[in-house]
């Protein structure tokens, strides 16, 4: 469910998504990226929580391309942005898939002769022409062709009918953490398409948000780059970069305040008891929202009027509970909470959130779940 109104007045649980400023951190990729590489969106799983449909129109005269990860995405992002925008399709297609994707014009990511087999053949039934990338592994592991075997997949895309060799890629698996194999991984992909016969308007591209952060000046061969979590606002390095800035913020509201005494034991498996009295809020949030079970007993706090309060015993599916104790002005029941964006001079950040959870903002962020109102600003 989304809203365009900023009226969250009746909400336990919404997400606030400023559009423009998701338009600047995509400037600000292009920027990285160069003035002769282009920007495919990276807007696959929802566009990373933030509502797939409002990215995509919000960005469709910022950046080149959108990748998402199936053709329900696919037909998702074509009607939102319109029938001339280009979408590529990043994971390997199931067989009952190629059909749609060759008849709806969209790109597809192969790794195999036989896939190209079957696009042709698609192709010829459905009067189009399979429009096809040809991924290299690399390092990721998870798809594509390795060495000479991408070299005869590049070719078989040439020379298989109703096929066109629309772009090469590959795929960093640690260029946040592993630099001296990223380079390497760079190296060789480069050696490869350079032994590839292809036309001026093949597309190369590799370099997905730790790859455009950290390595775009050593991809001068790349004509696109895919930003995901950086389009976001989020930085995959453990420093943030100063030119992003998130355009989500996840918030509840109080529903219950409550004195309790010393000796009370807070959720479900009496793992939290007071040890003194305290003042604990109850928050219509929960993992049934996609606040994650994981933060229980990790030191997770909200923010309450611009000042941390730290979360109490387990998450539970609909609510928390936080100690809001400390606090010079007492809250009431209906106030703001902040789960992750600023209040104040406090910020929770999507990777706050994720270390305490012991996971990665790329899946706080897509885990947020469709209960969760989406609120628009800045279209």
């Amino acid at each position: 469910m989304t809203l365009s109104s900023s009226d969250a007045t009746q909400l336990r649980c919404w997400a606030e998504i400023d559009l423009e400023i998701l338009r600047e951190n995509a400037r600000a990729c292009s920027i990285l990226a160069g003035g002769q590489c282009g920007l495919m969106a990276i807007v696959k799983a929802d566009a990373y929580g933030h509502g797939l449909e409002h990215v995509v129109t919000a960005l469709a005269n910022e950046v080149d391309w959108f990748g998402v990860a199936n053709v329900r995405e696919a037909q998702r992002a074509r009607i939102a942005a319109g029938s001339d925008v280009s979408v590529l399709i990043l994971s390997p297609p199931t067989p009952a898939e190629i059909e749609a994707i060759v008849a709806g014009r969209f790109s597809a990511s192969v790794s195999s002769e036989q896939e190209v087999t079957a696009f042709s053949e698609a192709a010829q039934r459905t009067g189009s022409v399979a429009k096809l990338h040809a991924v290299a592994d690399t390092g990721m592991g998870r798809m594509g062709a390795q060495g000479n075997d991408f070299l005869k997949l590049a070719k078989a895309i040439r020379d298989t009918p109703h096929c066109t060799l629309e772009g090469l890629e590959t795929h960093f698996p640690s260029a946040d953490e592993d630099p001296e194999f990223t380079a390497n991984q760079i190296d060789r992909f480069q050696h490869l398409i350079e032994q590839i016969e292809r036309d001026s308007g093949c597309e190369i591209h590799l370099g997905n948000s730790a790859g455009l952060l950290g390595f775009h000046q050593t991809t001068p061969f790349a004509t696109l780059a895919r930003p995901g979590l950086a389009l976001y606002g989020v930085s995959p390095f453990e420093e943030p970069d100063s030119t992003l800035h998130p355009a989500l913020s996840l918030k509840s509201r109080i529903t219950l305040i409550r004195n309790v005494p010393a000796g009370t034991s807070i959720s479900y498996g009496r793992t939290f008891i007071a040890d003194k009295a305290m003042t604990v809020a109850t928050l219509g949030v929960g993992y049934g929202d996609g606040y994650p079970r994981h933060l229980s007993g990790s030191n997770t706090d909200v923010l309450i009027g611009g000042e941390r309060c730290r979360l109490l015993g387990r998450v539970t599916m609909d609510q928390i509970m936080v100690d809001v104790t400390p606090l010079e002005k007492q809250p009431n029941c209906g106030d703001e909470v902040v789960l992750i964006g600023r209040q104040g001079e406090e910020e929770i950040t999507a990777c706050e959130m994720a270390e305490k959870a012991g996971t990665i903002p790329w899946e706080i962020l897509t885990g947020i779940t469709s209960r969760v109102v989406r609120i628009y600003h800045g279209g």
